[in-house]
């Protein structure tokens, strides 16, 4: 750990407050369990490469299993684990904030750029 004090909210934010985090944690919390293929195909614009690292890092922090079946061929599944759930309980909370004050928000920003 660095010199600087350790902040638990920084900490996890850092980790699932970037889009495609939260792009994986909706579909997946959607659409349930997902195939690494159909989780892509839900998730437009993310890359093969993108994926893999998100769904890594949200596998290591406990938000996302990931299910690897020894058949011909491989198949890998993924769903949400409990605390990814209660995650996106609060993100869904978020977005209905987002939602209700939408409007409000787009005209302080043209008010804002009025002034500006």
């Amino acid at each position: 750990m660095s010199e600087e004090k350790f902040c638990p909210i920084k900490d996890v934010l850092d980790r699932v407050g970037d889009k495609w985090s939260i792009y994986v944690i909706t579909t997946l919390g959607k659409e349930g369990v997902l195939r690494f293929n159909e989780l892509k195909h839900h998730i437009q614009g993310i890359s093969q490469k993108m994926l893999t690292y998100t769904l890594r890092h949200l596998e290591e922090d406990g938000l996302v299993e990931r299910h690897y079946f020894a058949e011909i061929p491989p198949r890998v599944e993924y769903r949400l684990t409990p605390i990814g759930i209660s995650l996106l309980e609060q993100l869904n909370n978020l977005s209905q904030w987002a939602m209700q004050y939408h409007e409000e928000i787009l005209q302080a920003r043209r008010n804002f750029k009025l002034k500006s």
